[in-house]
């Protein structure tokens, strides 16, 4: 018996560990770009003063790194501990305007805070360069957002996880991504192909600090412009201005933002859930005078606390 114990133990620890790293977003290669890609992916750790490949920074942290040419999307797990596990879930998108990955402060850490609270959660590592011949411009980063939905409802068993409590959390273009997945879930795009026939419309949303506003001057430019290629056409911009495409089928959604955030306007938040006020959606906006942009989950002012709000949020089961 000890030893069926042991071996047991074994064997759920190995199944853990097996998720403990990239994973590849889509095993056959990512639909809508280039290949084989024409970018080869880099990162910049903390302290590091531009962005190289990998192999130049092997003994980095590479989970509190920025990554930039994302050319081949992926995910890492993160199991809630089974002693706190409650069954849901967030997918998680880090910001960096469509040009980088704040992989650290904005997907991993959120993903151990959520852990210790009992929900399991998916990092994404999506398509962004700053480089237009790398072809990541929409729909490329939303198709791997959709994906990295389907792909957690697809292993919701595997994973102890309830397919319906799958939330996604994204913060400024992050934020703008993850508002695109609580909005247009409802398109189609003949890319994703039998990918269809699984929901990835979320149970629930986070939006921090989002980019909201792609048609407006208080939106931010940088994403736009990223987003929607060289062109940069003015009726895309209104497609994906998601506080335009809110409705009735939108989740529930919490959203945090700072007063004085100088790069992504507040105006972008109020928008989004005056939308969802309009039409019947349950929202939570906690508007903070003091924080910036980009202060993640330690804050800055008086946005240092904002994780407790998040935690009494979530703690109302958002996705019932």
């Amino acid at each position: 018996m000890k030893f069926i114990c042991g071996a047991l133990s074994l064997f759920l620890v190995s199944c853990l560990l097996a998720h403990a790293d990239w994973q590849p977003l889509w095993p056959d290669g990512a639909p809508g770009s280039p290949h084989p890609p024409v970018v080869e992916e880099k990162i910049k750790p903390a302290g590091a003063k531009e962005y190289r490949p990998r192999e130049a920074f092997k003994d980095a942290d590479g989970k509190q790194s920025r990554f930039t040419d994302t050319s081949e999307p992926a995910y890492w797990y993160y199991p809630a501990d089974p002693d706190k596990a409650n069954g849901a879930a967030v997918v998680i998108f880090p910001g960096g305007g469509y040009s980088i990955l704040a992989m650290g402060h904005e997907g991993h850490d959120y993903a151990e805070w959520l852990n210790a609270r009992g929900i399991a959660a998916v990092v994404v590592k999506y398509r962004v360069s700053w480089k237009d011949e790398a072809g990541f411009h929409y729909p490329a980063p939303y198709l791997d957002a959709r994906r990295a939905i389907r792909l957690t409802r697809e292993k919701a068993k595997e994973w102890n996880i309830d397919p319906d409590k799958i939330g996604v959390m994204g913060s400024s273009a992050g934020g703008h991504l993850a508002s695109m997945c609580v909005t247009l879930f409802d398109e189609t795009f003949d890319l994703e192909g039998a990918e269809q026939k699984i929901s990835c419309r979320p149970d629930f949303g986070i939006l921090v600090y989002p980019v909201i506003g792609m048609d407006q001057p208080w939106g931010h430019g940088g994403s736009r412009r990223r987003l929607l290629g060289p062109e940069n056409p003015d009726d895309l911009a209104e497609e994906l201005a998601t506080y335009r495409r809110v409705t009735e089928k939108t989740p529930p959604c919490f959203l945090i933002h700072a007063a004085d955030d100088k790069a992504v306007p507040v105006r972008n938040s109020l928008a989004f859930a005056s939308a969802c006020a309009e039409n019947g959606v349950p929202a939570v906006l906690q508007v903070v005078s003091r924080g910036g942009h980009g202060f993640g989950l330690s804050g800055r002012g008086d946005a240092s606390d904002w994780p407790e709000l998040l935690e009494r949020w979530l703690a109302m089961k958002p996705w019932e």
